[in-house]
């Protein structure tokens, strides 16, 4: 597939992902309600199903996470949340990589391109837990955006878990939020993953800030003589 052919594949997904987004009714209480009662013992699955795959497009994962609250409880709706979670991001990082990676690896001399990889590829699972901590940082965009970063999968994915893992467990567990109002709670769980998210990447920052002084020293050391 041509790098055009992959250009165009990827803007038509994103559009299509978009309009899913905005056009995709949000189901009230009551609606979820009656749907799970109609799937009987078959409603955790579908759930997880639905989930996952949803989540791949720019779809709040709040609003699942709440019902999942509502639907199965805290224990089992914790579990599938973030199973579902780690399998949508999982989707959504490949997806990614397979249209968008050649566009970027084009652009890696652009000193704002090379930048942004560099943090994401250099700051491992600590980079990814603290930024998906981040309730700000959109979750399906940053899936997108390690997708055709540098990121390797494995750290990306495990940083994905445990910094989903905090807010599903907060949102689940405060599921009476489908009333319409956000708890008070809420928005507290909010502020200190966000505040412990900013640590984590502070601490990244000056990991590679100490990295590069240390790079350019070895760089500049003169090779030593020949023995006579």
């Amino acid at each position: 597939m041509s790098g055009r052919t992959k250009l165009i594949l990827a803007l038509t997904v994103l559009a299509l992902f978009v309009t899913a987004a905005v056009l995709l009714p949000i189901p009230s209480p009551a609606g979820l309600r009656a749907w799970a009662a109609e799937t009987g013992p078959a409603t955790p699955l579908v759930f997880f199903l639905v989930y996952s795959v949803l989540t791949v497009a720019p779809i709040p994962r709040t609003v699942f996470n709440l019902a999942g609250g509502l639907l199965l409880g805290a224990t089992t709706g914790i579990v599938v949340g973030i199973l579902a979670t780690t399998v949508a991001s999982g989707l959504s990082f490949a997806l990614s990589r397979a249209l968008g990676r050649d566009l970027v690896t084009r652009h890696l001399h652009r000193a704002k391109v090379r930048a942004v990889n560099d943090r994401l590829s250099d700051g491992g699972v600590l980079a990814i837990t603290s930024l998906r901590l981040i309730p700000m940082v959109p979750f399906a965009p940053f899936s997108y955006l390690c997708g055709v970063s540098s990121v390797r999968f494995a750290p990306y994915l495990i940083g994905t878990a445990l910094g989903s893992l905090p807010g599903t467990v907060a949102v689940v567990v405060l599921g009476d939020a489908l009333t319409g109002e956000t708890p008070p709670a809420l928005l507290i769980c909010y502020a200190v993953f966000a505040v412990a998210g900013a640590i984590g990447l502070v601490k990244v920052f000056r990991r590679k800030a100490r990295q590069v002084p240390e790079k350019s020293g070895e760089e500049e050391l003169p090779a030593s003589a020949p023995a006579s």
